[in-house]
């Protein structure tokens, strides 16, 4: 049952009739895990903190850099040097001091990653690693997790729901060639500050609805997005025959 100052802090959301009282105590049942605490991390993470999401579990390895503040907006210049976890976890005791965070401060192997991912109820990927990625979509599969996964780079981006216990792909069957290789990245490509921002906060749109129930998900789709362009296209997107991390599920 919320509080007098919950109902406060959260008033406008209780207004909208489809998310209501009951939207608002789903977010607090819920846990998440963030992986990736850059430039989609931060505004997907101050956002759930904001919106009043119970648990927020925040994993990074790397250290703050001046290079970084120029879109990674939970980092400010004090917290440079500093493990970005933390940086962010402090971050969101600023905005939400109910929110309860775990830090995570190393990156995640994947035996570590399917451990943290069996601890929560959804996953969003913020990485900018192929590795990581494939990985991640293993052990949300494995542990019957939903993921929502974006990228950014230049002023492009993209969003999706894997969730192919409840229908539609999984992340390798829309990117099925794993490999080493790095995600095409914005130290080498450039990035327009608001981009990751805009994906970002669509990631955390996206959680939100997963955990309420509160409208209709991307789950089967990709939603494409340039900003340089102003222009955005939703694809459909099916499971993929063979495919060695999910076709199982559809037998």
């Amino acid at each position: 049952m919320l509080s007098d100052e919950e109902l406060l802090r959260y008033n406008r959301q209780l207004l909208l009739p489809e998310f209501d009282i009951a939207g608002q105590e789903a977010l607090q049942r819920s846990r998440v895990l963030i992986v990736g605490m850059g430039g989609l991390g931060c505004p997907a993470a101050l956002y759930l903190a904001a919106a009043g999401v119970g648990e927020l579990h925040l994993a990074d390895g790397d250290s703050v850099e001046l290079s970084n503040l120029q879109r990674q907006i939970a980092h400010g210049d004090a917290d440079i040097g500093r493990n970005k976890a933390l940086s962010v976890a402090g971050s969101i005791g600023a905005i939400n001091p109910a929110v309860t965070t775990r830090v995570i401060p190393q990156h995640l192997d994947a035996a570590a990653m399917a451990a943290a991912v069996a601890s929560v109820d959804l996953v969003l990927d913020a990485t900018d690693n192929y590795p990581a990625r494939f990985d991640l979509n293993r052990a949300c599969i494995a542990a019957g997790v939903p993921l929502v996964s974006a990228a950014a780079v230049r002023a492009e981006g993209q969003l999706a729901l894997f969730d192919p216990h409840r229908g539609g792909p999984c992340y390798r069957c829309v990117y099925p060639v794993e490999g080493d290789e790095t995600a095409l990245s914005c130290s080498e490509s450039g990035v327009l500050a608001p981009v990751v921002g805009v994906l970002g906060t669509l990631q955390a749109m996206e959680a939100l609805k997963v955990l309420s129930g509160y409208g209709r998900t991307l789950r089967g789709h990709l939603l494409l997005v340039d900003l340089r362009d102003m222009q955005f296209q939703r694809l459909a997107i099916t499971p993929r025959p063979g495919c060695p991390d999910c076709a199982h599920l559809l037998h």
